[in-house]
Order: C-alpha cells, then structure tokens, then sequence
C-alpha cells in the first residue's frame, strides 16, 4: 500500500513539472538560440556571484548568497533531509526577488520620468547658446537622483577626451531604455548638423516621456492582482518550510530516497511556477534602437 502511495506520489510530481515545461515550450518556443561561447559563460557566473546594479547592490547579492549557504547547511543539520537544505538555499535569496515583483517596473518608470526632467533642463541650458559638453556639465548639479549617476559619468567622459558619440551612446547602454535613445539619437544627430532647433526637439521627448510615464503607471496599477498571487503563494511556501523545520514529524515521510525524490520533483515544480507567475506579471522589456558604444571609437 505504502509503496503505491509512493508512486503515485512520484508519478504526480512528474506530471506536474512535465505540465511546467509543456507550457513554458508553449510560451517561449522550442526555436534553439545561438550557442553562447565560453566568454559569455564565464561572464554570466560572474554576474550570478557579483549581481548588477551599484556596488553596494553587488555587495548585499554577495552577502545574501552566503546567508543562503549558510542556511542552507542549518536546515540540512536539523532535519538531516538534503533536498530541505537546498530548499532553504534556494528560498533565501529567492523571497527577496520573488516579493520585489514589480519593483523593477518601478525604478524604471522612475529613471524615464527622470531622463524627461534631465531632457527638460539640459534644452534649458543648451537654449543659452552654449556648446553641448559644456550643456552636459551644466545640468549635474540639477540632475535628477535616479540618473545623477550616469550624467556625471558621461560629463566625465567628455572632459576625459572622449568622442561625444561614443559617451552618448555608453550613456544610453547605462540608462538602457528607448526613451533615453531618443534623446541620445537627437544629441548624435545634432553633432553632425548642429541645427538650431535641437531644444524643440528635446522638449518634444520630454513631453513624450512624461506621456509614457502616466501610461506605464495606469498599467502597473493594473498588475497587482497577479502581483499579490505571487506574494501569497511565496508566503505560503515560507510557512510551509518553517513548519517542516519545526515539526520534524511533517518531513518524516520524506526521510527515504524516494521521499527525497519526490520533495525535490515537487519543490522544483513550485518554485517554477512561482517564478513563471511572476514572468507573467511582468511587462515586456521594451525595445532600444542604438547600438551598444564600441570600445576602440571610445578615445579621439
């Protein structure tokens, strides 16, 4: 009897990833893309240890990766179960991002709304007839917090010798966003023809940016239905972990290889259903226009 409880166990955890990968092949396709050689390996490991963003952003990733290991190593020691302890690895770092849906959205939004203010003060600037680096440097003091950053960056650039073209364009790499592109492609455009209406022109994309703002803002509002499912169902698989550590007598059955099995089919089948909830629940990424800066066109 015990032994057909079992496989039917195994058996539904088996169905229910094989229901996962069906209908993310449904959402993603099953086109192969281009095999990344070992450079781009290497690179995205890197990015895996060291996380994105500033550095103290990358030093609270690197902690957090420890505080997973470390607690990890914890629940396996209590409940002597190892697919509890991977569990609880994957669940340390996993709450934060899981919980912070939308939160990306957000800052984006922000850094839009914020590239308008920095479009609406450098044609401010460049309208006294000054020359565009000295534009740039003049807009520091006033740029917005979101991209004070990056400006300051790209002023740097200019004044270090740098081809206006290529810090233009690492400037958009940085902002990442078509909003920024536009203004960066009216700036490159003006380089080479320095017409007279580029404060027309930059005002016209401060408009538009603050547009797309109020239309990104009414959608966000509209994402949190799915947004407070990923949150609940997160909350819920916490508690269940909890329990598990505290009542050991809730993990007992599991203390088998074939328990083990079956916990590890099932908690990757939750925790990608958690994390495709949250896909869902998240915008495309839009499209950007310019091309990456090339490092060799970078000094004059």
């Amino acid at each position: 009897m015990i032994a057909n409880i079992e496989l039917v166990a195994v058996v539904s955890g088996a169905a229910c990833v094989a229901g996962l990968v069906l209908a993310v092949v449904a959402l993603v396709g099953t086109t192969r893309p281009a095999h990344p050689g070992p450079g781009a390996r290497a690179r995205r490991l890197s990015r895996l240890w060291r996380g994105s963003g500033t550095p103290r952003q990358q030093r609270d990733h690197r902690l957090l990766l420890g505080c997973a290991v470390v607690a990890g190593a914890l629940a396996f020691l209590l409940t002597g179960l190892p697919v509890v302890g991977l569990l609880v690895a994957v669940a340390v770092p996993g709450t934060p991002w899981l919980f912070s849906v939308g939160r990306a959205e957000q800052q984006a939004i922000s850094r839009i709304e914020a590239v308008g203010e920095w479009t609406r003060r450098l044609k401010d600037v460049s309208s006294t007839g000054q020359g565009l680096q000295q534009a740039i440097s003049g807009t520091i003091a006033t740029a917005p917090e979101e991209i004070e950053e990056e400006v300051r960056l790209l002023a740097a650039r200019l004044q270090a010798g740098w081809l206006a073209k290529s810090a233009l364009l690492a400037f958009a790499d940085e902002i990442s966003d078509p909003v920024c592109d536009q203004v960066v492609a009216a700036l490159i455009l003006h380089l080479s023809d320095r017409g007279e209406r580029l404060g027309d022109v930059l005002g016209a994309i401060a408009s538009a940016a603050a547009a797309e703002v109020a239309t990104r803002r009414e959608i966000e509002a509209k994402r949190t239905q799915p947004r407070f499912a990923v949150r609940f169902l997160t909350g819920m698989t916490l508690l269940t972990l909890a329990y598990g550590l505290v009542n050991t007598e809730y993990v007992r059955p599991y203390g088998t290889p074939t328990g083990q099995l079956v916990m590890a089919v099932l908690g990757m089948a939750f925790v990608g259903l958690l994390a495709w909830v949250r896909a869902m629940s998240q915008p495309p990424r839009p499209a950007r226009f310019l091309p990456a800066p090339d490092p060799s066109e970078a000094i004059a």
